[in-house]
């Protein structure tokens, strides 16, 4: 089972150190030991917690998608020459970059500070891990 220390569930939940300690004093995480005695969480519980405080901004109007991957954010940059353009989303803590006509970019009127929204349907989306040797770890 995968245990976070304190510092990298509060990179993984958007939110301080201070909070999940605060959250883990008021019962809402629950934390153990590890075999240093450092104070750790299982992963299963930050990964629950995330999708419960989760909280994606809406875009005003109705739509309708088969599309799960929605990415709510605001328009940071665009490129643009006569054919293509380059969108870049700021979605949180993710950037997200979209290459589209030049023309569809005219339409939607996509410039910095507009609110958009990235929306990913793939077949094929790559996922990497972490090793389980917590020695290799990226945050450790």
């Amino acid at each position: 089972m995968t245990q976070l220390r304190v510092r990298e569930a509060a990179v993984f939940l958007g939110v301080s150190e201070d909070t999940v300690r605060r959250w883990i004093e008021k019962g809402t995480l629950s934390a153990g030991t590890d075999a240093a005695g450092r104070k750790v969480l299982e992963g299963t519980e930050v990964a629950r917690h995330a999708r419960e405080i989760a909280a994606a901004p809406e875009l005003h109007g109705s739509t309708a998608s088969s599309a799960r991957n929605r990415f709510v954010g605001l328009v940071t940059d665009v490129v643009m020459d006569t054919v293509m353009a380059q969108v870049e989303l700021q979605c949180g803590p993710f950037r997200v970059v979209s290459l589209m006509s030049s023309e569809a970019a005219r339409e939607l009127g996509l410039e910095p500070g507009k609110i958009a929204s990235a929306v990913v349907k793939a077949t094929q989306v790559v996922i990497e891990a972490e090793p389980d040797d917590p020695a290799q770890g990226a945050l450790r």
